[in-house]
């Protein structure tokens, strides 16, 4: 059975339509080459509220994996991260510090990344903040791709392996 993902771009310019997503479509084709059912990006303005209610409907149309792109830097309307723990049950800081460890040999600001990652109990999925550079989403997916199905599994109640 094919996994489902969903990429949510956190993006006000994306989301008044005065800049077009740079940076999902590329998650979008990441996930898509790596096995995931994966529908096209939804786009969300910047904020706590916004980003939390992109996760909850991803979650309720049953995505299992979550990959969102942009408002993890330090400007005023970046605020993915804290939308984001309002739904993730349990953090995976070791997620988002191999991120950051990634981005950061590749440009000294992949650093300033606020990013974090976590599974929601009760509905199986992992949630991972990327950067909103379409760079940083092409660096970050290898990682994500190559841990997403053994997180599912594990949450699914499968036994390591």
């Amino acid at each position: 059975m094919q996994r489902t993902a969903a990429v949510i771009t956190v993006s006000d310019r994306s989301a008044t339509g005065e800049r077009p997503d740079a940076s999902g479509p590329v998650a979008v084709e990441a996930l898509r080459e790596a096995g995931f059912a994966c529908e096209e990006a939804a786009v969300v303005a910047d904020g706590v509220d916004s980003v939390e209610a992109g996760l909850r409907a991803a979650i309720a149309a049953g995505a299992r994996l979550i990959v969102t792109t942009g408002g993890t830097g330090v400007g005023p309307r970046d605020l993915t991260p804290e939308g984001t723990r309002r739904v993730v049950t349990r953090e995976l800081p070791g997620i988002a510090e191999e991120l950051r460890r990634r981005s950061t040999a590749e440009k000294p600001a992949g650093m300033l990344s606020r990013g974090v990652a976590g599974v929601v109990d009760g509905s199986g999925a992992l949630v991972v903040n990327l950067p909103g550079s379409p760079r940083a989403v092409a660096s970050g997916m290898p990682v994500i791709a190559s841990i997403a199905g053994h997180v599912i599994d594990q949450l699914g109640g499968s036994d390591h392996s």
